[in-house]
């Protein structure tokens, strides 16, 4: 793919009023971007005015979606050739987002995904990323360290096969699958980005029961559709 190939980041952001501008900021300073889309998906903060502060094109959903939904709502707006997918809490970090760019836009990657560092604070206990990993391996033949990764940059040719998004938290496993199955390359890349990290306390144990929940109807979905049929390691 060409070096002049434009590069559109779509943000989707619920109340994320303390990161979204660093984000905002970390992703202009990446000099292949030239589209910044925010949707604001019903915060009930000041995300949206901050992120257009920044900088950013801001869409402003009346009613949350969710993240896949507040995804589709910018895909479908971002005119790039390659479209990045970042979370709105990445603050600084998300400046790391051109490691992830920079494969897709010189062609030795179709999608790229972003390795995170080890968690500076316990969190769960794996029971969520095992079964993506597992669910990825059976369905599409990869073995995945960041199964679930919402940082991911992709050509435009991959984005038109795989939307819509799925609903829910299982928008990364289905996004992997699909893309693997379709004959994409896929390329997972370490990165220093950090987010705002869940720990063992009630919200986060309640948010990975949720994740939890969400992949598993996407694995079963995919049963659904693809059988007990293992997919070759690639």
């Amino acid at each position: 793919m060409s070096n002049l190939a434009k590069v559109s980041v779509v943000i989707p952001a619920h109340n994320e009023a303390a990161r979204i501008i660093d984000t905002v900021k970390g992703v202009l300073s990446i000099p292949e971007v030239s589209e910044i889309i925010v949707v604001d998906d019903a915060s009930s903060d000041e995300t949206a005015e901050l992120a257009r502060q920044a900088g950013a094109t801001v869409i402003s959903l009346p009613n949350n979606m969710g993240k896949g939904g507040a995804l589709n709502t910018g895909v479908a707006k971002a005119t790039g050739d390659i479209v990045a997918l970042l979370d709105g809490d990445l603050g600084s970090s998300s400046l790391e987002a051109r490691a992830l760019i920079l494969p897709v836009l010189h062609n030795t990657a179709d999608m790229t995904i972003a390795q995170f560092p080890r968690a500076k604070k316990k969190g769960g206990f794996g029971l969520v990323k095992n079964l993506a990993r597992s669910g990825i391996r059976r369905f599409a033949g990869l073995e995945s360290n960041a199964p679930l990764s919402g940082q991911r940059v992709m050509t435009r040719k991959v984005l038109e096969k795989v939307v819509p998004f799925a609903s829910g938290y299982g928008v990364e496993v289905a996004l992997t699958i699909n893309v693997a199955r379709a004959g994409f390359r896929v390329l997972e890349v370490p990165t220093q980005m950090s987010h705002a990290e869940t720990g063992r306390d009630l919200k986060g144990f309640l948010h990975r029961g949720k994740q939890f929940v969400h992949v598993a109807r996407v694995l079963a979905g995919c049963f659904m559709k693809y059988g007990f049929t293992r997919v070759r390691k690639q």
